[in-house]
């Protein structure tokens, strides 16, 4: 008799999901999913949802779960957090959620040190409204909104959320991912567990940014979208550990 040595982790439900082909957010789902299986903190995680893709993510995690407002996951997460403060809480949330109408919400949630853990899945653009701008496109990158590439003297350069939480005193673990490859995703599921770890001790905030992709939107093959992800996303937005308090920093 054979015996099963890989399977879908407890907390992952078995519905199909609905992310297109190349979509990293899946592989974000399960690392997430087995990181609570481990720490076996399942029965006492709220996950709590904005507007995006992720917008189904309670189909898909086995947990009590909270639609928030597009860009308001960390004040709902804040408000459950302090009613429930023996409960796990954690945000999941896209680029144009976070960095966009949500940025004063996630700002103020780390300079305040809330004791929730976000997961921040950067992709560059808006994936599920059709591809628009977002405040991390690159310059130059083509989108539905900038046809002819970001133009800084427009709009800016992109932000570097990671960074920028890192300076805040009571963020106190800010790591950027990704899951490109076999070797990122182990890195990317070990500053995962930090970052609920951080949560479970009462220290403070604690965010992991994932860079992915978004094939259809970008409009490329799956391969190619990660070999895009490599040439251009990683450069733009280094990998590595910007704030680990008691630890070393990038």
């Amino acid at each position: 008799m054979s015996e099963k040595i890989f399977a879908r982790p407890k907390t992952l439900t078995a519905k199909e999901t609905h992310y297109c082909p190349g979509c990293h957010h899946g592989i974000v789902h399960r690392l997430v999913a087995e990181v609570i299986d481990e720490l076996g903190i399942k029965e006492k995680t709220i996950l709590v949802i904005p507007v995006g893709c992720s917008a189904l993510a309670d189909e898909y995690f086995d947990l009590d779960s909270q639609q928030a407002a597009h860009g308001r996951a960390p004040a709902v997460a804040t408000g459950i957090k302090r009613v429930h403060p023996d409960k796990v809480v954690f945000t999941y949330q896209g680029d144009g959620d976070i960095a966009a109408i949500g940025c004063a919400e996630i700002v103020h949630a780390a300079l305040r040190g809330e004791k929730i853990t976000t997961i921040f899945v950067n992709n560059a653009i808006y994936g599920m409204t059709g591809g628009q701008m977002a405040p991390t496109t690159l310059v130059g990158q083509v989108t539905a909104t900038s046809p002819y590439g970001r133009d800084i003297s427009l709009v800016g350069s992109p932000i570097h959320l990671s960074e920028m939480l890192a300076t805040l005193d009571g963020a106190k673990y800010i790591a950027r991912v990704a899951v490109n490859n076999p070797k990122n995703m182990a890195v990317a599921k070990a500053a995962i567990k930090k970052a609920f770890e951080i949560q479970l001790s009462g220290e403070g905030f604690a965010m992991v940014e994932v860079l992915s992709t978004c094939p259809t939107n970008w409009g490329k093959t799956p391969i190619q979208a990660v070999k895009w992800l490599e040439e251009n996303m990683i450069p733009q937005f280094p990998l590595g550990v910007y704030k680990n308090e008691g630890g070393e920093q990038k």
